[in-house]
Protein backbone atom coordinates (compact mmCIF):
# COMPACT_ATOMS: atom_id res chain seq x y z
CA UNK A 1 0.00 0.00 0.00
CA UNK A 2 1.31 3.45 -0.91
CA UNK A 3 1.48 6.14 1.77
CA UNK A 4 2.55 9.76 1.93
CA UNK A 5 5.62 9.93 4.18
CA UNK A 6 7.49 12.94 5.54
CA UNK A 7 11.24 12.58 6.08
CA UNK A 8 12.96 15.21 8.20
CA UNK A 9 16.59 15.87 7.34
CA UNK A 10 16.29 14.61 3.77
CA UNK A 11 19.68 16.02 2.75
CA UNK A 12 21.63 13.97 5.31
CA UNK A 13 23.45 10.66 5.09
CA UNK A 14 20.64 8.57 6.57
CA UNK A 15 17.83 10.77 5.27
CA UNK A 16 18.90 10.54 1.63
CA UNK A 17 18.92 6.74 1.79
CA UNK A 18 15.45 6.89 3.37
CA UNK A 19 14.16 8.87 0.38
CA UNK A 20 15.48 6.22 -2.01
CA UNK A 21 14.05 3.22 -0.14
CA UNK A 22 10.68 4.89 0.40
CA UNK A 23 10.46 5.52 -3.34
CA UNK A 24 11.42 1.92 -4.06
CA UNK A 25 8.58 0.82 -1.77
CA UNK A 26 6.11 2.89 -3.80
CA UNK A 27 5.46 5.70 -1.30
CA UNK A 28 4.93 9.41 -1.99
CA UNK A 29 7.80 11.17 -0.22
CA UNK A 30 8.15 14.69 1.13
CA UNK A 31 11.44 15.84 2.65
CA UNK A 32 12.15 18.76 4.94
CA UNK A 33 15.18 20.93 4.26
CA UNK A 34 16.43 23.88 6.28
CA UNK A 35 17.07 25.61 2.97
CA UNK A 36 15.17 24.78 -0.22
CA UNK A 37 18.28 25.80 -2.13
CA UNK A 38 19.55 22.29 -1.34
CA UNK A 39 16.70 20.60 -3.21
CA UNK A 40 18.64 20.07 -6.45
CA UNK A 41 21.54 18.56 -4.51
CA UNK A 42 19.16 16.13 -2.81
CA UNK A 43 17.64 15.18 -6.16
CA UNK A 44 21.16 14.34 -7.36
CA UNK A 45 21.65 12.19 -4.24
CA UNK A 46 18.44 10.31 -4.97
CA UNK A 47 19.65 9.62 -8.51
CA UNK A 48 23.00 8.46 -7.11
CA UNK A 49 21.11 5.99 -4.92
CA UNK A 50 19.14 4.62 -7.85
CA UNK A 51 15.93 6.58 -7.25
CA UNK A 52 13.84 8.86 -9.45
CA UNK A 53 13.68 12.49 -8.26
CA UNK A 54 10.53 13.06 -10.32
CA UNK A 55 8.59 10.11 -8.88
CA UNK A 56 6.47 11.66 -6.14
CA UNK A 57 9.33 13.45 -4.34
CA UNK A 58 8.69 16.94 -2.98
CA UNK A 59 10.38 19.33 -0.57
CA UNK A 60 9.33 21.80 2.09
CA UNK A 61 11.41 24.22 4.13
CA UNK A 62 11.39 23.65 7.91
CA UNK A 63 13.91 24.10 10.70
CA UNK A 64 13.96 22.15 13.97
CA UNK A 65 14.46 25.39 15.90
CA UNK A 66 11.50 27.26 14.39
CA UNK A 67 7.76 26.60 14.19
CA UNK A 68 7.44 27.93 10.65
CA UNK A 69 6.79 25.36 7.95
CA UNK A 70 5.95 22.32 10.05
CA UNK A 71 2.18 22.45 9.60
CA UNK A 72 2.62 22.58 5.81
CA UNK A 73 5.21 19.80 5.98
CA UNK A 74 2.83 17.44 7.81
CA UNK A 75 -0.27 18.15 5.72
CA UNK A 76 -1.67 14.96 4.21
CA UNK A 77 1.08 12.71 5.62
CA UNK A 78 0.28 9.38 7.28
CA UNK A 79 3.78 8.68 8.57
CA UNK A 80 6.85 10.69 9.58
CA UNK A 81 10.45 9.52 9.75
CA UNK A 82 12.07 12.04 12.07
CA UNK A 83 15.73 11.62 11.18
CA UNK A 84 17.05 15.20 11.44
CA UNK A 85 19.16 15.89 14.53
CA UNK A 86 22.52 17.54 15.22
CA UNK A 87 25.48 15.13 15.16
CA UNK A 88 28.75 17.05 15.68
CA UNK A 89 32.26 15.96 14.80
CA UNK A 90 33.63 17.60 17.95
CA UNK A 91 32.48 18.52 21.44
CA UNK A 92 30.76 21.95 21.45
CA UNK A 93 31.74 24.58 23.98
CA UNK A 94 28.12 24.76 25.15
CA UNK A 95 26.28 21.42 25.40
CA UNK A 96 22.98 23.22 24.86
CA UNK A 97 24.03 23.73 21.23
CA UNK A 98 23.15 20.04 20.85
CA UNK A 99 20.59 19.45 23.57
CA UNK A 100 18.22 22.29 22.68
CA UNK A 101 17.69 21.54 18.95
CA UNK A 102 17.57 17.78 19.53
CA UNK A 103 15.00 17.89 22.33
CA UNK A 104 12.92 20.85 21.18
CA UNK A 105 13.11 19.69 17.57
CA UNK A 106 11.71 16.27 18.46
CA UNK A 107 8.88 17.87 20.44
CA UNK A 108 8.16 20.32 17.63
CA UNK A 109 7.89 17.51 15.08
CA UNK A 110 5.70 15.37 17.37
CA UNK A 111 3.39 18.28 18.14
CA UNK A 112 2.97 19.15 14.47
CA UNK A 113 2.39 15.49 13.59
CA UNK A 114 -0.29 15.12 16.26
CA UNK A 115 -2.05 18.30 15.14
CA UNK A 116 -1.99 17.16 11.50
CA UNK A 117 -3.47 13.75 12.28
CA UNK A 118 -0.35 11.77 11.40
CA UNK A 119 -0.71 8.08 12.30
CA UNK A 120 2.85 7.28 13.41
CA UNK A 121 6.25 8.90 13.85
CA UNK A 122 9.45 6.83 13.69
CA UNK A 123 12.14 8.70 15.60
CA UNK A 124 15.83 8.14 14.86
CA UNK A 125 17.50 8.01 18.25
CA UNK A 126 20.85 6.31 18.88
CA UNK A 127 22.71 3.70 20.89
CA UNK A 128 23.90 6.86 22.67
CA UNK A 129 20.55 6.77 24.50
CA UNK A 130 21.03 3.10 25.42
CA UNK A 131 24.52 2.06 26.44
CA UNK A 132 26.51 4.91 27.99
CA UNK A 133 27.27 5.87 31.57
CA UNK A 134 27.15 2.27 32.83
CA UNK A 135 29.84 0.51 34.86
CA UNK A 136 31.51 -2.55 33.31
CA UNK A 137 28.91 -5.27 32.75
CA UNK A 138 28.58 -8.75 31.29
CA UNK A 139 24.88 -8.68 30.50
CA UNK A 140 23.82 -7.51 27.02
CA UNK A 141 22.58 -4.04 26.25
CA UNK A 142 19.10 -4.18 24.76
CA UNK A 143 16.12 -1.92 24.08
CA UNK A 144 15.15 -1.88 27.75
CA UNK A 145 18.45 -0.25 28.72
CA UNK A 146 18.78 3.52 29.06
CA UNK A 147 21.95 5.58 29.26
CA UNK A 148 22.79 6.76 32.77
CA UNK A 149 23.36 10.49 32.40
CA UNK A 150 24.99 10.58 35.85
CA UNK A 151 27.60 8.04 34.77
CA UNK A 152 31.07 8.75 33.44
CA UNK A 153 32.08 9.40 29.82
CA UNK A 154 28.72 10.99 28.99
CA UNK A 155 29.32 13.58 26.27
CA UNK A 156 26.95 16.39 25.23
CA UNK A 157 25.91 14.34 22.18
CA UNK A 158 25.00 11.36 24.37
CA UNK A 159 23.06 13.67 26.67
CA UNK A 160 21.22 15.27 23.75
CA UNK A 161 20.09 11.96 22.26
CA UNK A 162 19.00 10.58 25.63
CA UNK A 163 17.03 13.66 26.64
CA UNK A 164 15.44 13.99 23.20
CA UNK A 165 14.21 10.40 23.21
CA UNK A 166 13.00 10.62 26.81
CA UNK A 167 11.11 13.81 25.94
CA UNK A 168 9.52 12.11 22.93
CA UNK A 169 8.20 9.19 24.98
CA UNK A 170 6.92 11.59 27.66
CA UNK A 171 5.13 13.64 25.01
CA UNK A 172 3.38 10.56 23.62
CA UNK A 173 2.31 9.47 27.09
CA UNK A 174 1.03 12.87 28.18
CA UNK A 175 0.05 14.84 25.07
CA UNK A 176 0.27 12.53 22.07
CA UNK A 177 -3.40 11.71 21.69
CA UNK A 178 -3.81 9.10 18.95
CA UNK A 179 -0.28 9.64 17.60
CA UNK A 180 1.93 6.52 17.65
CA UNK A 181 5.70 6.48 18.22
CA UNK A 182 8.41 3.94 17.43
CA UNK A 183 12.13 4.58 17.92
CA UNK A 184 15.19 3.20 16.12
CA UNK A 185 18.49 3.20 18.06
CA UNK A 186 21.38 2.55 15.65
CA UNK A 187 25.02 2.17 16.57
CA UNK A 188 27.76 3.65 14.33
CA UNK A 189 26.16 3.97 10.88
CA UNK A 190 28.42 3.43 7.87
CA UNK A 191 27.86 2.67 4.20
CA UNK A 192 27.77 4.34 0.76
CA UNK A 193 27.57 8.12 0.74
CA UNK A 194 25.20 9.67 -1.79
CA UNK A 195 26.34 13.29 -1.56
CA UNK A 196 28.98 15.74 -0.34
CA UNK A 197 27.66 16.22 3.20
CA UNK A 198 29.63 13.81 5.38
CA UNK A 199 28.09 12.36 8.49
CA UNK A 200 30.32 12.23 11.54
CA UNK A 201 30.56 8.45 11.23
CA UNK A 202 31.80 8.67 7.64
CA UNK A 203 34.21 11.39 8.66
CA UNK A 204 35.86 8.82 10.96
CA UNK A 205 36.51 6.52 8.00
CA UNK A 206 37.77 9.40 5.87
CA UNK A 207 40.24 10.41 8.55
CA UNK A 208 41.56 6.87 8.72
CA UNK A 209 41.99 6.65 4.95
CA UNK A 210 43.58 10.08 4.63
CA UNK A 211 46.11 9.38 7.38
CA UNK A 212 44.85 12.25 9.52
CA UNK A 213 44.99 10.09 12.63
CA UNK A 214 48.49 9.33 13.96
CA UNK A 215 47.34 5.91 15.10
CA UNK A 216 44.28 3.97 16.22
CA UNK A 217 42.71 4.89 19.58
CA UNK A 218 41.71 1.91 21.72
CA UNK A 219 38.03 2.33 20.89
CA UNK A 220 35.43 -0.03 19.50
CA UNK A 221 31.95 0.54 18.12
CA UNK A 222 28.96 -1.45 17.08
CA UNK A 223 28.48 -0.89 13.35
CA UNK A 224 25.54 -1.15 10.98
CA UNK A 225 24.96 -0.39 7.30
CA UNK A 226 22.91 2.71 6.53
CA UNK A 227 20.65 0.76 4.15
CA UNK A 228 19.77 -1.72 6.88
CA UNK A 229 19.00 1.13 9.30
CA UNK A 230 16.59 2.64 6.78
CA UNK A 231 15.01 -0.77 6.22
CA UNK A 232 14.35 -1.01 9.95
CA UNK A 233 12.74 2.46 9.90
CA UNK A 234 10.35 1.33 7.17
CA UNK A 235 9.41 -1.79 9.11
CA UNK A 236 8.83 0.25 12.27
CA UNK A 237 6.68 2.60 10.20
CA UNK A 238 4.14 -0.03 9.14
CA UNK A 239 4.41 -3.01 11.52
CA UNK A 240 1.27 -3.14 13.71
CA UNK A 241 3.38 -4.19 16.71
CA UNK A 242 5.91 -1.35 16.42
CA UNK A 243 4.18 1.48 18.34
CA UNK A 244 5.65 1.93 21.80
CA UNK A 245 8.80 -0.01 20.94
CA UNK A 246 12.51 0.78 20.62
CA UNK A 247 14.53 -1.04 17.94
CA UNK A 248 18.27 -1.49 18.41
CA UNK A 249 20.05 -1.58 15.02
CA UNK A 250 23.45 -3.31 15.06
CA UNK A 251 25.27 -5.74 12.78
CA UNK A 252 27.06 -8.47 14.71
CA UNK A 253 30.02 -7.83 16.97
CA UNK A 254 31.71 -4.51 17.61
CA UNK A 255 34.68 -3.37 15.53
CA UNK A 256 37.69 -1.60 16.94
CA UNK A 257 39.19 1.33 15.08
CA UNK A 258 42.30 -0.81 14.55
CA UNK A 259 40.14 -3.49 12.88
CA UNK A 260 38.46 -0.86 10.70
CA UNK A 261 41.85 0.47 9.60
CA UNK A 262 43.12 -3.03 8.83
CA UNK A 263 39.98 -3.88 6.85
CA UNK A 264 40.32 -0.71 4.78
CA UNK A 265 43.94 -1.53 3.92
CA UNK A 266 43.12 -5.13 3.02
CA UNK A 267 40.08 -4.38 0.89
CA UNK A 268 41.00 -1.05 -0.72
CA UNK A 269 44.74 -1.43 -1.19
CA UNK A 270 46.41 1.72 -2.51
CA UNK A 271 43.37 3.90 -1.75
CA UNK A 272 43.83 3.16 1.97
CA UNK A 273 47.63 3.14 2.12
CA UNK A 274 47.61 5.96 4.69
CA UNK A 275 45.35 4.15 7.14
CA UNK A 276 47.25 3.87 10.45
CA UNK A 277 48.75 0.56 11.54
CA UNK A 278 49.74 1.15 15.14
CA UNK A 279 47.50 1.45 18.16
CA UNK A 280 47.89 4.54 20.30
CA UNK A 281 48.37 4.20 24.05
CA UNK A 282 45.54 5.68 26.08
CA UNK A 283 47.68 8.47 27.55
CA UNK A 284 48.61 9.64 24.06
CA UNK A 285 44.99 9.66 22.92
CA UNK A 286 44.15 11.90 25.87
CA UNK A 287 47.08 14.16 25.02
CA UNK A 288 46.16 14.36 21.34
CA UNK A 289 42.59 15.09 22.40
CA UNK A 290 43.77 18.37 23.89
CA UNK A 291 44.53 19.54 20.35
CA UNK A 292 42.14 17.42 18.27
CA UNK A 293 38.50 18.40 18.74
CA UNK A 294 37.22 15.18 17.16
CA UNK A 295 39.04 13.02 19.70
CA UNK A 296 38.29 15.19 22.69
CA UNK A 297 34.90 13.60 23.32
CA UNK A 298 36.17 10.04 23.04
CA UNK A 299 37.54 7.98 25.89
CA UNK A 300 39.77 4.98 25.26
CA UNK A 301 38.58 1.68 26.56
CA UNK A 302 35.91 -0.17 24.64
CA UNK A 303 32.46 0.02 23.13
CA UNK A 304 31.87 3.60 21.99
CA UNK A 305 34.46 4.80 24.52
CA UNK A 306 32.91 2.83 27.35
CA UNK A 307 35.05 0.43 29.43
CA UNK A 308 35.30 -2.92 27.70
CA UNK A 309 33.20 -5.58 29.42
CA UNK A 310 33.19 -9.33 28.95
CA UNK A 311 30.34 -10.21 26.62
CA UNK A 312 29.77 -6.62 25.53
CA UNK A 313 30.49 -7.27 21.86
CA UNK A 314 28.11 -10.20 21.73
CA UNK A 315 25.66 -8.48 24.06
CA UNK A 316 25.19 -5.39 21.97
CA UNK A 317 24.64 -7.56 18.93
CA UNK A 318 22.03 -9.72 20.68
CA UNK A 319 20.02 -6.75 21.85
CA UNK A 320 17.79 -6.39 18.81
CA UNK A 321 15.06 -8.81 19.88
CA UNK A 322 12.29 -6.45 18.92
CA UNK A 323 13.95 -5.76 15.58
CA UNK A 324 14.02 -9.50 14.96
CA UNK A 325 10.33 -9.69 15.76
CA UNK A 326 9.68 -7.07 13.08
CA UNK A 327 11.40 -9.37 10.57
CA UNK A 328 14.60 -7.31 10.33
CA UNK A 329 17.92 -8.93 9.53
CA UNK A 330 21.21 -7.21 8.73
CA UNK A 331 22.16 -8.13 5.20
CA UNK A 332 25.72 -6.88 5.32
CA UNK A 333 28.49 -5.33 7.32
CA UNK A 334 28.73 -1.64 6.46
CA UNK A 335 30.32 -0.82 3.11
CA UNK A 336 32.75 2.09 2.79
CA UNK A 337 33.89 3.63 -0.48
CA UNK A 338 37.54 4.37 -1.29
CA UNK A 339 36.86 8.10 -1.69
CA UNK A 340 33.78 8.44 0.53
CA UNK A 341 31.96 10.54 -2.06
CA UNK A 342 31.86 7.67 -4.54
CA UNK A 343 28.95 5.23 -4.08
CA UNK A 344 29.85 1.60 -3.67
CA UNK A 345 28.19 -1.67 -4.68
CA UNK A 346 26.30 -3.62 -2.02
CA UNK A 347 29.41 -5.67 -1.18
CA UNK A 348 32.00 -3.29 0.28
CA UNK A 349 35.02 -3.57 2.58
CA UNK A 350 32.93 -4.50 5.61
CA UNK A 351 30.39 -6.63 3.71
CA UNK A 352 30.37 -10.42 4.10
CA UNK A 353 28.16 -12.63 1.91
CA UNK A 354 24.52 -11.75 2.37
CA UNK A 355 22.33 -13.94 4.50
CA UNK A 356 18.65 -14.46 3.66
CA UNK A 357 16.00 -12.73 5.71
CA UNK A 358 13.23 -14.63 7.37
CA UNK A 359 10.66 -12.00 6.46
CA UNK A 360 10.40 -9.40 3.76
CA UNK A 361 9.05 -5.89 3.89
CA UNK A 362 5.61 -5.75 2.27
CA UNK A 363 5.93 -5.27 -1.48
CA UNK A 364 4.28 -2.17 -2.89
CA UNK A 365 1.60 -2.43 -5.58
CA UNK A 366 3.89 -0.62 -7.99
CA UNK A 367 6.71 -3.13 -7.52
CA UNK A 368 4.36 -6.11 -7.71
CA UNK A 369 3.00 -4.89 -11.04
CA UNK A 370 6.49 -4.75 -12.49
CA UNK A 371 7.18 -8.43 -11.83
Amino acid sequence: MSHRVLVTGGSGFLGSHALVQLQEAGHQVRATLRNLGKADRVRDMVVQGGGDPDAGLSFVEADLERDDGWAAAMEGCEFVLHIASPFPSSVPSDENELIRPARQGALRVLGAARDAGVKRVVLTSSFAAVGYGHPPRTEPFDETTWTDLEGRAVTPYVTSKTLAERAAWDFIAEEGGALELAVVNPVLVLGPVLGPDYSTSIRLVQRLMDGEMPGCPRLAFGVVDVRDVVDLHLRAMTDPAAPGERFLAVSGKVMSIAEMSETLRERLGEAARCAPRRQLPDWLVRLVGLFDAELRGRRPGGVGGEPAAAGASEGVGRGGLRADRAGWRCRRRPAVSPRTLRPVPPRGPFAPPRSPRTLRRPTSPRRSASR
